[in-house]
């Protein structure tokens, strides 16, 4: 991917924040603080690599407002409120000017159902099979080999990737992004169990995605068994996610990789799961709650909790007892040491 960018455009495109320093280099490149060289834009997201600033050889570095130090000869600093969202916003707009534009318009080896509306701005690439009754919105893109179920109604400015599963009647709204291999609108895992053998429940239902949701490469929403499941706007899903039927996942939520919900469960507002989180059917997790890494919730979870391990419990707590299983060691010596004490008097 080639770009070119002078340091005022890449003032401009940021939109914010106090340059000190000059650089006559332009910008074809981002990296890291540590392997960032000339004509590179690094930045600083995260503060555990703050002591890599100062060997960084980027031509711009990209920095908080209250870090400190000065640019070498020939480098810019430029200190913002967010990096990671100015380095966000170059991103983007790399994007947007290397990337090549999908033409709007129907591929010929595109299948379309005649009874099928499809915007005069929308793009339907190769091989692409969108059924009955669907709808799909202006300036929508879908790439390649992508199935559309019959009356599913996409938004606007929705982008699919190759190889997008949407099935029959799903609503999904505007500026959506679906990466590869996401299947929405199969159907839950549901069955009766009646003389030992195992029975199909209708999976009826269906999938709602509201506005500006994107959902990693494979990763699975199933429809609901009645009514509908939900993704909240703006929520964040990474690559292999499972989302079964039955759940709502509230507005700006962010689910890691490899993290389970199972059905029926609630997900209130910005809840942040990490990366194999394992959740329970049927229960609440609140509004703001955040789950550590490979945790496992089996209970509801109140508006805030911060919980982690399995089965959760309190961040706080999980730490002291962290500290303790570490000394737990040395506490078997100090016991065997008494016992022996013990067995001599």
């Amino acid at each position: 991917m080639q770009f070119s960018y002078t340091l005022e455009e890449i003032l401009k495109i940021a939109g914010e924040g106090q340059a000190e320093g000059q650089t006559e280099e332009r910008i074809t490149g981002i990296a890291s603080l540590s392997l960032a060289a000339a004509g590179d834009l690094s930045f600083l997201g995260n503060k555990k690599y703050r002591k890599e600033v100062a060997s960084c050889a980027a031509s711009i570095v990209v920095l908080p407002e209250d870090h400190d130090g000065s640019p070498k000869e020939n480098q810019v600093f430029l200190r913002v409120t967010h990096p990671s969202k100015a380095l966000a916003q170059v991103c983007e707009r790399i994007e947007r000017d290397c990337w090549i534009k999908p033409v709007a318009g129907i591929h010929p080896s595109a299948v379309v159902d005649p009874s099928a509306k499809i915007d005069a701005n929308a793009s339907i690439g190769p091989l692409c099979v969108i059924e009955a009754g669907a709808t799909i919105g202006a300036g929508t893109v879908l790439e390649s080999q992508i199935f559309i179920g019959h009356q599913t109604q996409l938004g606007d400015d929705c982008w699919l990737k190759p190889q997008v599963s949407v099935g029959s009647h799903c609503l999904i709204g505007d500026r959506v992004r679906l990466h590869s291999g996401v299947v929405v609108g199969s159907d839950g895992y549901g069955y009766s169990t009646v003389g030992g053998k195992h029975l199909k429940e209708p999976q009826i239902g269906r999938v709602v995605i509201e506005d500006d949701v994107e959902i990693g490469a494979n990763s699975c929403v199933d429809r609901a068994r009645f009514s509908e499941t939900r993704i909240g706007e703006g929520t964040k899903i990474d690559n292999l996610v499972q989302i079964a039927h039955n759940v709502i996942i509230g507005p700006h939520c962010l689910l890691v990789a490899q993290s389970g919900i199972a059905g029926s469960t609630t997900l209130g507002d910005h809840v942040i799961l990490s990366a194999q989180v394992g959740i329970l059917g049927h229960i609440k997790v609140g509004s703001g709650c955040r789950i550590g890494g490979q945790a496992g919730v089996n209970g509801d979870l109140e508006p805030g909790s911060f919980v982690t391990d399995t089965p959760a419990y309190p961040i706080m707590q999980a730490r002291k007892v962290e500290v303790l299983k570490r000394r737990l060691p040395d506490l078997f010596k100090r016991v065997a040491k008494l016992e022996e004490l013990i067995d001599v008097n």
